[in-house]
């Protein structure tokens, strides 16, 4: 038989295909799957006992490869923790990817707040496997599905409504002072707390959980499928979040009855194709910017064809409510005196230009004036653990920078609309 359970002499063979242990310390299952040993253990990311328990298990060794809850760019930011400084932030802004790296500064801070309450860094559960896994020359297997992929249809999964409380509740998580407990960094174990600050926001979220948690579920019990298919590792030891156990066993056990190697291997890959994709972009979000400017434009023209002071009321309308909302943002982000001045004169311009937005030109114009240094990048994420760090690091000001400006700007073309609607119809 390819594929059967882990049996114990007390308990029925028909009832069990998957033991947990008894979760005294660590939560943990054990699986056999077409003749190879999965060992699954539930860490709390910050959690001194769950690094202790992966040196423990990785010492008797009995595992000759270990999967941890990685992507390539997380492990690359594990293994190499001055890659912050080699981020070009202009080139995050023209790729437009400023909201990924605050959500990702955000919860990256959340953690390390948690962290810094119990002495101990965050993800020591990972690097105590890379580690030992380096000096038993064991292979390592990354089995999380690449973090940009996941915010992208997490983002894709919400209205644009909920996309505010989300980022507001991030950075709330950051600025709040109460303590975290270490009975709640325990329960972290039991897997009904997940690791995160947006796991809080999925537990009560469908739109949320499935792209966040319940497909990082079926994406690692996919990748830990791959591995026994295709590589020589008999028994393999995986690390991941203790939120993601019950997902896991619950995944493995379903695609249980798969015994060929390679109906195995097809089936975990299109699993992971299918969760690699990223949805389709739908027009509308293309298509609106421009109609919202071609009725603005119409705005204008129709004033122009009333009277020539009518036209200039509506232009100085447009003008100063689209200027000064955006040049509120840039000031509230404390950007540079001339930043300001910046977002006032290019907000009402870029509002009329969909290719480009008010946050890229102030961030520039930041940039410029207030360049970065390489202790900015080394001491980004332990600034972003308080919010006064956010305004005093110049990489996480020049973020501020280019958020505040474009949500005021975004928000002074429908106040400014809305403005000029009312005078021509009065």
């Amino acid at each position: 038989m390819n594929q059967q359970a882990i049996q114990s002499t007390d308990i029925p063979k028909d009832d069990q295909q998957i033991l947990k242990d008894e979760p005294k310390e660590e939560p943990v299952f054990h699986y056999q799957l077409a003749g190879k040993s999965i060992t699954v253990l539930g860490t709390a990311h910050v959690s001194k006992s769950s690094a202790d328990k992966v040196q423990e298990l990785l010492a008797t060794g009995q595992y000759d490869c270990v999967a941890i809850e990685l992507c390539s760019s997380r492990y690359k930011s594990m293994i190499d923790p001055d890659s912050l400084a080699k981020m070009d932030l202009f080139q995050v802004f023209k790729e437009g990817k400023a909201s990924m790296v605050i959500a990702s500064l955000a919860l990256g801070a959340y953690q390390q707040k948690m962290a810094d309450e119990f002495g101990i860094e965050p993800g020591a559960e990972m690097r105590m496997a890379i580690e030992q896994a380096e000096k038993m020359d064991a292979d390592i297997h990354l089995i999380d599905r690449e973090v940009g992929t996941t915010l992208k249809r997490v983002y894709n999964n919400v209205p644009w409504w909920k996309r505010v409380g989300i980022v507001g509740g991030l950075l709330g998580s950051v600025v709040t002072n109460e303590k975290v407990s270490e009975d709640e960094i325990e329960r972290l174990k039991e897997g009904d707390i997940l690791e995160t600050t947006f796991a809080q926001f999925a537990e009560q979220e469908q739109a949320l959980f499935a792209p966040l948690i319940d497909e990082r579920d079926q994406y690692m019990a996919a990748r830990l499928e791959q591995i026994v298919s295709r590589s020589e590792n008999k028994s393999i030891l995986a690390v991941v979040g203790a939120g993601h156990l019950k997902g896991i066993e619950s995944y493995l056990a379903k695609d249980g009855q798969i015994t060929s190697p390679e109906e195995l291997h097809s089936h975990a890959q299109e699993t992971i194709d299918r969760l690699d994709a990223l949805p389709e972009k739908s027009r509308w979000p293309k298509i609106i910017p421009w109609l919202i400017v071609a009725i603005l434009l119409a705005g204008f023209a129709t004033g122009f064809s009333k009277s020539t002071d009518l036209g200039m009321q509506l232009i100085i309308y447009w003008v100063v409510i689209n200027g000064s909302l955006s040049a509120l943002g840039a000031a509230i982000a404390k950007g540079h005196p001339l930043t300001i001045i910046g977002a006032f004169i290019a907000a009402p311009l870029t509002s009329l230009n969909p290719t480009i937005g008010a946050g890229m030109v102030t961030a520039a114009i930041e940039l410029y004036f207030r360049k970065p240094n390489v202790g900015d990048f080394s001491e980004l994420r332990k600034d972003t653990t308080h919010i006064s760090g956010w305004w005093q690091n110049k990489v996480a000001r020049t973020l501020l920078v280019f958020f505040f400006s474009t949500i005021g700007s975004a928000i002074g073309t429908y106040v400014a609309g809305f403005k000029i609607f009312e005078s021509l119809v009065n």
